[in-house]
């Protein structure tokens, strides 16, 4: 079972990576919209395994991974900046396609509500 303070770091991490990606100036993490889904740091704080995912597809993510990757130095100094940690994990980036994935499910969903109020009106007209 995880202690407190390691869900604490990560959750940190998680939030502090999610600023300074807006203050990135690498041209392939512009003009799209990212988001970090999950965080994960091992239990030694060496490694910490950060999933992007991006609105406009995987392929997009995975072009924003290669900028993360390149500016993984930057973003380790500036975590252990604002962070104040006496060891700064490994950044290790993946693309995920979950906003995807997700903005899929929402839209089938939302069909079938539509389905649904057509037929609700059709039975309620007879």
């Amino acid at each position: 079972m995880p202690s407190h303070k390691l869900g604490r770091t990560t959750e940190d991490i998680r939030r502090e990576l999610s600023a300074l990606l807006r203050e990135l100036k690498d041209p392939r993490t512009q003009n799209m919209l990212l988001s970090i889904v999950r965080v994960e740091v091992t239990n030694d704080l060496s490694y910490c395994t950060v999933y992007v995912s991006a609105m406009e597809g995987l392929d997009r993510a995975k072009t924003a991974v290669q900028g993360l990757k390149s500016a993984s130095g930057y973003l380790r100094r500036e975590l252990g900046h604002r962070l104040q940690l006496r060891h700064v994990p490994e950044l290790i980036f993946k693309a995920t396609d979950s906003i995807e994935y997700s903005a899929n499910i929402s839209r089938i969903l939302h069909d079938l509500d539509l389905g649904e109020e057509e037929n609700g009106e059709a039975d309620g007209e007879e």
